[in-house]
Order: C-alpha cells, then sequence, then structure tokens
C-alpha cells in the first residue's frame, strides 16, 4: 500500500473541507485534501438533456445548475427516505421504485472538486443571528457569538454589487467583506428587463408581495436603506422581512466556490489535491487518528451514475497533526462509523470493532422543507427565445462574450424573507420566483425545467425546522455503498412537525395571494400545479406533505456534550478521538439560516483558525 505524509489530511473539497484545507496550506503546513471526484472543469459527461459532453458549460453557466445536478461525470445520487411509512412515501409523485419496492426520492450531490459547491444554484444567504448565538450559549463560548461569527464572512466574501459599500471599507455599515477569496454578484439580467410578459408579471407580484410582507412602505425603506441586499448586516441584526435580489457565488458571472479557491492556494503553497480518491476508514492508534485509508480510482462510489465495477488501488495517507473530515452530512457519519466511531448499536449491527461509542453520529438529521408552486404563463418568456441550456444556443454565445444576459443568472427573479405567522421571532420562509417548471428532485427533472419556457415556478422554502428524527446509518460495510438516509418527515418525525406543516400552508397561501392579482390581471394564466384556487388548508397540507422535499441536509455529527447526542466540540474536535475534527454542515445543531452554503464557508474559516491556534501550542 502506497504512503504519504502530510501535516493534516482533508476528506472532501466542499465548502467546509475546501476552505479549511486552503488557510491551512496557507499558512505553511502540508496538506492532503482527498477528493472522491474529478475536475469538474476537466472531465467529460452529458446531463439529462443530451448525451454529448457538456462540460465544462454545465460547471460554468450559473443558470445551468440543474443540468449540473445531473451532469454524468459529477453527479452523486441518493434516494433517500421522506417517510419510514410505505403507504405515505409512496404519495410523493417524485417517489422512484425498483420493480415494486420503493427506491426514495433523489437527493443530488456532487461527486467533484468543490463538493456540492460544484453544481449548487449560488444562492449566498447569511444565516440568521440566532443560529450562532445559540451555539455560544450552549458551548459557553463566545467566540460563536453573531457578531464574532460576521468576522469570518467579512474575511471570505469579496462583494462587488455594493461599490458604495466598498468605498467605507471596513467603516462599513453594511459588514460586507470586500478583500476575501470567495466573489459574490447579484445578476439582474438586461435581457429579463425588457421581457414583456415578464415585468408585467414582476411588476403586480412585487407590489402585492410588498403589500403583504410588512407594507409597502416598510419594503420601500428597507430596499433604500439596503439595496434590497438580504445579506447587509444591518437586515441581518434586525431580522428584516422583505423583498429581496438573491447574491450569488459567481466571477465575471461564472460559478466560483472552493474548486477555484484550492487550485489557486496549490500554485504556492504545501497543498496536494488528491482527486479519484475516496476515503474508506480512519486509521486510528489508540483513540488518535493516525490517518486515513483511501482507494485511488474514478467512479468508485456506487452513488455515480454511472459507477466503476473495478474496486480502485488501496492507499495510505498519515497525518502529522490531525485528520479533518469534510465528507458532508450523509458521508462524514458514514466514514466515522465505519472507522469504528459511533452508537454502539450501529456498530455491532454491522460487527464493527469499536474505536470509540458516540450515540450522536447519524442522528438528528435536519433539512428545510421545501415545494415548488408552478403557474402557466401565455406564451413563453422572450427572455429565453432560442434557450436549449446547450452551448451552441444563441443565449449562452451571448453568456460566453462576457458572462451577459439571462445566463448569467441562476433564474430566481424575486425573493421574499418574511415569518410565517407574527409569533416568529424570526423570519422563517424564503419565497422565491423563478423562470421554469420546478417540482422538486427525481430523475430527469431538469428536462421539464430547461425545456418549458411557458412556466413560472414559486419555491417555497421553511428555515429553522423542528425536526430532528432523522438520521444517517449504515446499509452495509462496504465504504463504497451509500448509506440508508431517512429523514422522517411531519408525522414521522419529532414534536413540533405541526408546526413545520402550518408555516409551509402559511407559505403556499401566501404565493397564491400574491399570484391572485397578476391572474385576474390576465399576465398569468392559472397555477398548474397544485391548482391552489380553491384548496382548503387541510387539502394545502396534503399537498405538502405529499410533494416537500429538501437538499440542505444538515446536523448528523453536532457540536454538543457527547451525553446529549453531541459528536464535536466547540473547536470541531471529535469527542473522545485526539487529531479528528469535523468540518462541514453535519456539525450544526440546528439547520441555519434559510440556506445553508454561508454557513458552511463561515465555519471552514473558523475550524481553520481554531486548528491554527492548536498549532501553535508547545
Amino acid at each position: 500500500m502506497r504512503e504519504d505524509t502530510f501535516d493534516y489530511v482533508v476528506v472532501g473539497s466542499g465548502a467546509g473541507g475546501g476552505t479549511v484545507a486552503a488557510r491551512l496550506a496557507e499558512a505553511g503546513h502540508s496538506v492532503l485534501v482527498l477528493e472522491a471526484g474529478g475536475d469538474p472543469r476537466e472531465l467529460m459527461g452529458g446531463n439529462a438533456l443530451r448525451d454529448e459532453n457538456c462540460l465544462p458549460e454545465d460547471y460554468d453557466v450559473p443558470a445551468f445548475h440543474a443540468c449540473s445536478t445531473e451532469n454524468r461525470a459529477l453527479a452523486w445520487d441518493y434516494f433517500v427516505r421522506h417517510y419510514s411509512d410505505e403507504d405515505r412515501q409512496r404519495r410523493d409523485p417524485k417517489c422512484c421504485f425498483d420493480g415494486e419496492h420503493v427506491k426514495g426520492i433523489l437527493y443530488p450531490r456532487a461527486g467533484a472538486l468543490g463538493g456540492c459547491t460544484a453544481h449548487n444554484a449560488q444562492i449566498l444567504l447569511y444565516p440568521d443571528n440566532d443560529d450562532w448565538d445559540a451555539i455560544a450559549r450552549m458551548t459557553g463560548d463566545p467566540s460563536w457569538s453573531s457578531g464574532r461569527m460576521r468576522e469570518w464572512f467579512e474575511k471570505l466574501e469579496r462583494c462587488t454589487y455594493r461599490p458604495r459599500q466598498r468605498l467605507l471599507g471596513d467603516m462599513s455599515p453594511s459588514r460586507h467583506g470586500f478583500r476575501g477569496w470567495l466573489q459574490t454578484e447579484k445578476a439582474v439580467p438586461g435581457d429579463a428587463l425588457t421581457d414583456e410578459s415578464l415585468l408585467g408579471v414582476l411588476g403586480v407580484a412585487i407590489g402585492e408581495a410588498a403589500h403583504r410582507t410588512g407594507g409597502l412602505f416598510t419594503s420601500i425603506e428597507h430596499f433604500v436603506r439596503g439595496h434590497a441586499d438580504p445579506n447587509d448586516w444591518r437586515r441581518v441584526a434586525n431580522a428584516d422581512e422583505g423583498l429581496f435580489y438573491t447574491p450569488l457565488t459567481t466571477a465575471g458571472h461564472r460559478r466560483t466556490g472552493t474548486r477555484e479557491r484550492l487550485l489557486d492556494v496549490a500554485k504556492g503553497f504545501p497543498l496536494t489535491i488528491e482527486l479519484d480518491a475516496h476515503a474508506t476508514r480512519i486509521v486510528f492508534e489508540g483513540k488518535r487518528a493516525a490517518g486515513v485509508e483511501w482507494l485511488k480510482g474514478k467512479r468508485l462510489y456506487s452513488a455515480f451514475k454511472e459507477p466503476s465495477a473495478l474496486t480502485g488501488e488501496a492507499r495510505f495517507a498519515l497525518a502529522r497533526r490531525e485528520v479533518i473530515v469534510s465528507a458532508g452530512t450523509f458521508n462524514s457519519p458514514q466514514l466515522l462509523l465505519l472507522s469504528g466511531v459511533g452508537p454502539r448499536e450501529e456498530l455491532d449491527r454491522h460487527g464493527i470493532a469499536p474505536t470509540h461509542m458516540l450515540e450522536g453520529v447519524g442522528r438528528n438529521l435536519q433539512d428545510r422543507y421545501e415545494v415548488g408552486l408552478v403557474y402557466q404563463m401565455a406564451h413563453d418568456w422572450e427572455c429565453l427565445q432560442g434557450s436549449t441550456f446547450d452551448r451552441s444556443d444563441p443565449l449562452c454565445t451571448r453568456w460566453a462574450d462576457g458572462g451577459h444576459g439571462v445566463y448569467g443568472s441562476n433564474g430566481a427573479v424575486l425573493g421574499v424573507i418574511r415569518r410565517s405567522f407574527p409569533s416568529r421571532s424570526l423570519p422563517d420562509l424564503f419565497c422565491f420566483a423563478l423562470l421554469g417548471d420546478f417540482r422538486g428532485y427525481e430523475p430527469n427533472y431538469s428536462r421539464r425545467l430547461a425545456t418549458r419556457h411557458d412556466r413560472l415556478t414559486w419555491a417555497v422554502l421553511k428555515g429553522h425546522t423542528r425536526n430532528r428524527a432523522g438520521r444517517v446509518s449504515l446499509r452495509s460495510v462496504d465504504p463504497l455503498d451509500t448509506p440508508d438516509v431517512d429523514f422522517k418527515y411531519f408525522e414521522n418525525g419529532s414534536e413540533g412537525w405541526e408546526e413545520d406543516l402550518a408555516s409551509v400552508v402559511s407559505g403556499v397561501k401566501f404565493v397564491r395571494d400574491v399570484m391572485d392579482k397578476p391572474i385576474r390581471l390576465g399576465v398569468v394564466q392559472a397555477a398548474v400545479d397544485p391548482p391552489l384556487e380553491g384548496m382548503s388548508d387541510e387539502a394545502l397540507a396534503d399537498f405538502v406533505r405529499a410533494n416537500a422535499w429538501g437538499h440542505h441536509a444538515s446536523s448528523t455529527c453536532p457540536i454538543g456534550p457527547p451525553d446529549d447526542g453531541g459528536v464535536v466540540d466547540a473547536d470541531f474536535r471529535v469527542h473522545g478521538c485526539a487529531g479528528l475534527r469535523i468540518v462541514d454542515a453535519s456539525i450544526f445543531p440546528r439547520i441555519p439560516g434559510l440556506f445553508i452554503v454561508s454557513a458552511v464557508y463561515m465555519i471552514g474559516e473558523k475550524a481553520a483558525d481554531a486548528i491554527l491556534r492548536d498549532a501553535r501550542q508547545p
């Protein structure tokens, strides 16, 4: 077995692992990043629309993010359970089957350099301050307080869409970062602003949404004060509701993320990026993590759309200082369990010799609840005329010439942050309109999204969900097999599910009210899925329970005391295991904010600081 030695071995190259690895290397430490996939700009793969190679465009073009999730070169397809109850699960029209057996609901992940930053919708929404303050209160660690955590956002962001605030620099009341490595932009394509149908819909919808979200004058005040920027510190500090655009992690209206960060750092610092490297087990000396066993080979993991029949070449990476697991909410607990760290019952069930018993590994799985409400337009969108979501179409040609046009955006044209009920302490709904037909994830879903140019979808996203009952467990001891994932939605979950359901229904009714006037004025034909008009609250609740999905899985290795289900401490160290940390979305005790990736980038920066601080200790 080939063996290499580094100061730090990082498993995973996503928003958490890529961020922490780059900082450690910049500090002069030798770092190995193990990434199970390849470079998405160097790979070749078709998607659900066409068989010929669609890369690097599926990666680069912001509007192609749905195609990227189904690109055969980088997509990892998990099939998860929303309900343990078989009959309830079958009611979801997105449910997939193996013959008569329920296979589950498609949950796209990415096996590629950059992790899920290689295929996400590039939306960067800052978390709520209470997400951080709650961790500070629980751990007694003031470095987790919201004011301190904002400093990590300022360090990593390079905001380009607030030029006047940029002139103020560190004195900016917006508390944006302007010198970081992650560029953020806003995309309001000129093509969309000349589409009379779209302007007609938006003009009416904006007025109706403002009227129902704090009032028109309040919305105007927030717009003037923060320029409709959801990440402005003043909006975050006040927990404001209102109408907002969605900032994107793009540079020149091209996708950017930890792929670009890692490749840039590797040019001048001791950072080694090993692609096609699937971690199989953490190796311990006693209870200290000494390194990682991994397999070298392309497409080894069974989640790939076309996995290899080969088993790969066995290798070992020795870590002088620490192993950092950043494999994600599904794979980090899987790797720990395969290494003997987890609940006794789970280890015994698979005959795995225990290294350290931690009951919380794989428990506490959380996600958002989301539903899509699809509206039929009278005509195709003018701004999508000629669009085939292919490198040869005229819109892609225009985008390639400097990032211009509608393809420089992710398709979202309006976002509303609001409370589902006035009693909610924080805004818990994000309702956003996007061009296309999007009802959730199922095989070939991107075909409908890309080919229907006469549809508008309102996505209703419920943040701060109450459910803590989900679980990730081993399907087998084969490290190339995917784990079992059961989210235990609504009545299958924990207490508070009625509140979650009522909140999503509230969001659906809000969208119905907003769109009622455009329908009456004839600028929109009708809601088609579901029909909405005349549906009772009970019928809406049934629709939500059958159709809800999520794509921000988190919290399976949470911060907290071990006797209360915690897996890591406030400095990301795994309880009872020296030299081992976890830095990804799995460490949050509760799912943060409305979109998760900003929080994961931030903990990557914070974790690097904690690790470097420990490294300086004699």
